[in-house]
């Protein structure tokens, strides 16, 4: 069997889409139902924080300021360690919120 460079160039480029749309999927946007999210109380707006049950929460307080934020501040939904796999909001916040430095 020979390959042509028509051939070849056509596999290359599908692999390359599959590729890039398994990476565009692998990160979901995190569901607030999710239990891990239940359990660190997390919300995608800031402003939305159950204030009696979070006393120490400030409005102020994103996922975006803080230092487990692994995405540019700039990006609406970013990666967190504690929520492998899914992106969180930007405007969101949890339980485990630590002031980057």
């Amino acid at each position: 069997m020979t390959i042509t460079r028509r051939t070849f160039m056509t596999s290359v480029a599908a692999a390359s889409a599959a590729m890039m749309t398994n990476e565009a999927f692998a990160q979901t946007k995190l569901d607030e139902t999710n239990g891990q999210a239940v359990a660190l109380g997390y919300v995608h707006d800031t402003t939305k924080v159950d204030g009696k049950k979070y006393p120490k929460h400030e409005k102020s307080q994103q996922c975006s300021g803080c230092v487990l934020w692994q995405s540019k501040a700039t990006d609406p939904w970013g990666n967190c360690p504690l929520f492998a796999g899914k992106q969180v909001k930007a405007k969101g916040w949890c339980m485990s919120w630590a002031k980057k430095a």
